[in-house]
């Protein structure tokens, strides 16, 4: 993400999961001139600027969906990273126009402040529910990934993202909700035990930030190949860590879910380029006048799957249990 002089960073939904864990990141690093942090939540930003007492950070209270209120934030900046978002699944479902004005149009304003402040690099952050999608929260991600690639072809900008699966510990993740339940002796709440999700901390995140910061082109979407497991696993894996015997309640799939989740479908893994743990798929660039790309015969149709938690590498209860046993807000709840 360094390009050799100290840059300004921004940081959109800042006093998130990711957005934290980003800025913790930087701070490590420290080779910065600024980080901007945008958000609406006033308490949140007030107690991180007591909490990191750092004239270096700047908070700005904005809204993505309101133009006006953000174009300033922009100025002098150099790279953008995007995470606010409406992300809670069913909260999306009962709420879509809400959905759709901070994950659509909010996102077209992160973008277009972008274009208009000359910004070097913007990264979206965005999430397997893109892919396939069924309910609001995947529809909005969708269309925001859509905006992008094709702001991309324009701009001097190069604007591009990354594709996430489920964060361990990201706030309104399971996992916290299930070891919450284990300690206070609750039945442990799952939606269905054959149900399958990736895996991914929020420093694998972290790095595939930077692999797309460092790597990316215009357009260009980003996604880390992650291990996945089943509710099931999960669930035994925790109780074993706790010692615990809770009884499990299945309580049925929730608005909007699916059984598994697809990192990228067959039609992007088909242009997509694949490293040893990423792939990238690369923007489609064609005009609209496809008679420039057409040739006499067949094209050979790709025999490849599409990436989702079902076909991905599925941990064991002992793989599950030593991953989780390295997170620290884990640890934190064995003391």
């Amino acid at each position: 993400m360094s390009t050799g002089k100290k840059n300004t960073y921004l940081i959109t939904g800042g006093t998130g999961s990711f957005g934290t864990n980003m800025l913790n990141y930087l701070l490590k690093k420290n080779n910065f001139l600024e980080i901007r942090i945008l958000s609406r939540d006033e308490k949140k930003q007030e107690d991180l600027r007591l909490t990191l007492n750092d004239e270096r950070i700047k908070f700005y209270i904005g809204d993505v969906r309101d133009k006006k209120s953000i174009e300033d934030v922009f100025k002098n900046v150099n790279f953008v990273f995007h995470a606010a978002a409406l992300k809670q699944v069913p909260t999306c479902e009962f709420h879509p126009l809400e959905a759709l004005k901070t994950n659509v149009l909010g996102t077209e304003n992160v973008i277009d402040c972008s274009i208009d402040n000359k910004i070097n690099t913007m990264v979206l952050l965005s999430t397997d529910k893109a892919v396939y999608p069924i309910n609001s929260m995947g529809m909005t991600k969708a269309l925001a990934e859509k905006i992008l690639v094709s702001k991309s072809k324009n701009s001097d900008t190069i604007l591009c993202a990354t594709r996430y699966g489920n964060v361990m510990g990201s706030r309104g993740s399971v996992i916290p909700l299930f070891i919450k339940q284990i300690k206070n002796n609750l039945p442990i709440t799952v939606t269905d035990y054959n149900m399958t999700r990736f895996m991914m901390s929020l420093e694998e995140s972290i790095s595939l930030v930077n692999e797309a910061f460092s790597k990316g082109e215009k357009g260009d979407i980003f996604v880390k190949k992650s291990p996945s497991v089943t509710l099931k696993t999960l669930i035994k894996a925790l109780q074993d860590i706790f010692n615990s015997k809770s009884k499990v309640k299945v309580i049925g799939t929730r608005h909007g879910e699916k059984l598994y989740e697809t990192l990228v479908s067959r039609e992007e893994l088909y242009h997509a380029k694949e490293s040893k743990k990423y792939f990238c798929i690369k923007a489609d660039n064609r005009s609209i006048n496809y008679d420039k790309y057409f040739s006499e015969g067949t094209k050979k149709v790709s025999s490849l799957q599409d990436y989702n938690s079902h076909c991905a590498h599925q941990l064991t209860q002992e793989e599950t249990r030593k991953i989780l046993m390295k997170m620290d807000f884990v640890k934190k709840e064995l003391i």
